[in-house]
């Protein structure tokens, strides 16, 4: 049988202390919250009414239950009024030796039995561990910010943790209505370890002038369905915070590159711009503390003038290509009004295109998104040829054909022929270099990446890529096409991975890695992306649905353009490729799907 903990000391009420305590007071258990001063204990209880007080206003908690909620807490400053608790979870910052010497003290203070656990997220909770005369009864227990919200919690055991005192720690978990997961104690445990890496990169894209925040949030939240860009994300952690486990997890985690906190961050923080809770991070904030977010000097515009931007009118679109994304961008153009004419290799090509388009048009009007005469009005816009030289009056083509950059390149060679000065020339390429293919033509200035995300239809982000040969008005001109489709258009260099690909496909990789070490299990790994941070799906669903093969050719491009050790394929990805484990397609990859 568990132990049962009838009351529990938190040392520390910042927002993440004060959460700890509302958990625990919701679920009938008695708290002793204790501070280093009577302001700073007067601050943690307006965050826990703050916080109750909105649960009740949005009716997900009742005014008595919130009442009795407050009963249960008892405010004290210093830590002998912890004699007597039956756990004591410690959420001071994350400084190496503030916490040993508190365990120092709560090992004086506190009763033999009581275990005492810390809520770090990136410090070895092994070195905690061994100011105490009890390390076997120290453990990690990590909740993520906002406590009483997020399901997840990470259970960390040392080499000396006692069995059963973790055994009564994910007894504890469940009682609080929460998923835990038990792991080794190592940097960063799960979520940081492949939070953080995917965090800093994004800075040093932000840093090297390589996208706009605003387009590197947009991208990831639109095309990946996070729940938050990463900067925006950096500015609620705070960038000090960010930076101390950076730093950690750089200094215990293999003096990893990607760990190493970019410069930015660092001068960031010394200036002061820590993100929402100085009121300036990436973003600027109506107060310090607020979520609002306001405008500042490099603020865009909210309504871009196409014609200011200089961007070419656009009425006729070709699309060359039979495959899925093709089949989508034409049926994007036809239903944003455009004029479309679609260039397959074959009349049966053609054919094959046009029954597509129709079937998912079809499908629009059976759901009820789309009207009968739309459907008609979209199908009437667009004409099926098998021959180039119909692109001949066009004033964009779309490039949608298989990824072999010398069929790009025969392609492009072939459109600088035919079509019209002037025209945009457009690849969809989500791998290749855009410059590869733009030098391919007489009119590299006319030459853009646009990335659509599949389904076309359905995906609201396309990445437009420059080119360093690419003019303004070309990428003006893309933008106010995207705007046109109703899609956001986020601009950036042509590198490996764009936007997307580059931030998303090292994480997928450091996933496996974790796995392949035997640090957790596949199941854990996703619980904790998912429930920890947000993520519509863990690192290894969304694998098995990308394919493996796929993300091992994108992780191949990725470290071969940049040559980051750490960007290097996991081998255990590569093995399953070789095995033909590719994900749902073969019906097995990480999972086996052969039953589903």
């Amino acid at each position: 049988m568990a132990r049962e903990f009838s009351t529990v000391g938190v040392v520390g009420l910042g927002t993440m202390g004060a959460g700890i305590v509302e958990v625990f007071a919701r679920n009938g258990i008695d708290v002793v919250a204790v501070e280093i001063s009577a302001p700073a204990l007067e601050r943690g209880r307006a965050t826990l009414k703050g916080s109750t007080d909105r649960a009740v206003a949005k009716g997900k908690l009742a005014e008595a239950d919130r009442d009795a909620l407050h009963e249960r807490v008892h405010f004290a400053v210093g830590l002998a009024a912890l004699h007597s608790v039956d756990l004591v979870i410690e959420a001071v910052p994350e400084h190496l030796d503030l916490k040993q010497r508190i365990f120092a003290e709560l090992d004086r203070v506190c009763r033999p039995e009581t275990i005492l656990a810390t809520n770090t997220s990136s410090l070895s909770v092994t070195e905690i561990s061994v100011a105490t005369s009890r390390p076997n009864q120290v453990i990690g227990i990590h909740f993520f910010n906002p406590a009483p919200v997020m399901k997840l919690v990470e259970v960390v055991r040392t080499v000396v943790t006692a069995p059963e005192v973790v055994a009564d720690v994910e007894a504890l978990c469940a009682r609080l209505g929460k998923v835990d997961v038990t792991i080794n104690d190592r940097a960063g445990f799960i979520a940081n370890a492949l939070l953080f890496g995917y965090l800093n990169h994004a800075v040093g894209m932000f840093e090297s002038h390589y996208a706009t925040r605003e387009d590197i949030d947009a991208a990831m939240k639109l095309g990946c369905g996070l729940p938050m860009g990463p900067l925006a994300l950096m500015d609620l952690i705070g960038l000090d915070t960010a930076y101390e486990i950076l730093d950690t997890m750089y200094r215990r985690g293999g003096r990893d590159r990607r760990h190493a906190p970019v410069p930015l961050l660092k001068q960031m923080v010394t200036a002061g711009l820590l993100g929402r809770k100085s009121g300036r991070g990436f973003y600027t904030y109506e107060r310090p503390g607020s979520p609002l977010v306001v405008s500042d000097g490099t603020t865009p515009p909210a309504t871009e003038s196409a014609v200011a931007d200089g961007a070419r009118a656009i009425a006729k679109v070709g699309v060359v290509g039979s495959g899925t994304m093709a089949t989508g961008i034409i049926e994007v153009f036809a239903k944003a009004g455009y004029e479309v004419v679609s260039v397959t290799r074959g009349m049966e090509k053609s054919a094959k295109v046009c029954e597509a388009v129709k079937t998912s048009l079809n499908k629009g009007v059976v759901r009820g998104r789309l009207a009968e005469a739309d459907r008609d009005a979209a199908l009437g816009r667009i004409s099926w040829s098998a021959t180039l030289d119909h692109l001949a009056d066009v004033d964009l083509v779309v490039e949608a054909v298989v990824e072999e950059l010398s069929v790009k390149k025969a392609l492009f060679a072939s459109l600088d022929e035919i079509c019209k000065p002037g025209v945009v020339l457009a690849t969809t390429t989500s791998s290749l270099p855009v410059i590869d293919v733009a030098m391919a033509t007489q009119r590299p200035a006319d030459v853009v990446g646009l990335h659509f995300f599949n389904p076309a239809p359905v995906m609201p982000l396309v990445e437009v890529v420059r080119t360093i040969r690419t003019s303004p008005e070309a990428t003006a001109t893309a933008r106010a096409v995207c705007a046109a489709l109703g899609k956001t258009g986020v601009v950036c260099g042509d590198r490996s991975g764009f936007i997307v690909n580059a931030l998303l496909f090292p994480y997928l990789n450091d996933a496996v890695k974790m796995l392949e070490a035997s640090y957790s299990t596949a199941d854990d790994i996703d619980h904790a992306m998912k429930l920890g941070c947000g993520y519509p799906m863990g690192p290894f669903e969304l694998l098995d649905v990308v394919g493996l093969d796929v993300s091992l050719a994108i992780q191949r491009e990725l470290y071969l353009e940049l040559r980051e050790p750490g960007f290097a394929p996991a081998p255990l990805l590569e093995h399953l490729v070789t095995a033909g484990y590719l994900g749902r397609k073969t019906r097995r990859g990480f999972r086996d799907h052969s039953h589903r």
